[in-house]
């Protein structure tokens, strides 16, 4: 449930915004009792449901970690970045590779101001206030030319975005230029909505299509879809509890196994290479 609201350039605490639901199930401050209602629908009327945010804020953080740790790679534009939190993209990458730059992309108003304040110190990183439908105007975006090479490979992280995009906005476009515009080499890490088939997915999808107007679950193959053209890594598209486990915070690789909650398989994640064509 990363941000992609459209509340222009105010912040308006009356009407809900995904980023702020999203900081709410995460226990964050910055939301308003509007964000709460919503976010209490899911603690409430679909007990486990916030595993979901946490699973796949766990998965975006293994998934900036094993880029910056084993690619090589130094930028990263994280695309709907949403409200500030623990473990930030440019936090975990720096930790690894101190040098590595990062493109915050957002729209939502108190995205922008918390973002910018946060990384008012940091000359490595910026935060674009530009629609995710819009890669042309991001790619071009004096701050993300000022510390983004793009002669050089990039991580572009869609993390919980996409299915926040409705088919006919395009969201495989949406890749596809990011695709061609980066070179060999690059990075792509997808966190999305999993189609379920099951009364608790229909009800997840219901309650923020209601509120937001917007949202689209898709099936495996659909997100694989996302990323044609790229090769996609180890362990493919699966739920992101199940994305590369730490053996510390993870039962499945400790001999303690047990079976994924519906909502842990709600959220599926994957990471994709763009090969020498």
């Amino acid at each position: 449930m990363a941000a992609m609201t459209y509340e222009g350039s105010s912040i308006d605490p009356a009407k809900p915004s995904i980023a702020r639901v999203y900081d709410y199930l995460l226990g964050g401050k910055d939301n308003y009792a509007v964000d709460r209602e919503i976010g209490d629908v899911f603690k409430r009327d679909l007990p486990g449901s916030v595993a979901i945010a946490f699973a796949n804020r766990a998965a975006l953080t293994r998934a900036v970690r094993d880029i910056a740790k084993t690619t090589g790679i130094r930028q990263f534009i994280d695309l709907g970045s949403g409200l500030p939190t623990a473990d930030n993209v440019h936090q975990v990458a720096q930790r690894h590779a101190p040098e590595s730059r990062v493109v915050y992309v957002d729209t939502d108003a108190q995205v922008l101001v918390h973002g910018r304040a946060l990384l008012e110190n940091d000359d490595r990183t910026r935060v674009v206030a530009v629609d995710v439908r819009n890669p042309e105007g991001i790619r071009t975006h004096p701050d993300t030319l000022e510390i983004i090479d793009f002669t050089r490979p990039i991580a572009v992280i869609l993390s919980a975005i996409l299915h926040h995009i409705n088919d006919d906005e395009d969201p495989a476009g949406i890749v596809r230029y990011w695709r061609d515009h980066v070179p060999s080499g690059s990075h792509f890490f997808i966190s999305h909505f999993r189609s379920g088939n099951n009364p608790e997915t229909a009800e997840a999808e219901k309650v923020l299509q209601q509120t937001f107007g917007r949202g689209r679950w898709r099936t495996d193959a659909e997100i694989a879809s996302l990323l044609d053209g790229l090769e996609i890594l180890d362990p493919g598209i699966v739920p992101a509890s199940l994305w590369r486990p730490d053996e510390t915070d993870n039962p499945w690789n400790s001999g303690e196994r047990r079976e994924l909650t519906v909502w842990e398989h709600l959220i599926a994640a994957g990471l994709a290479r763009k090969v020498q064509t």
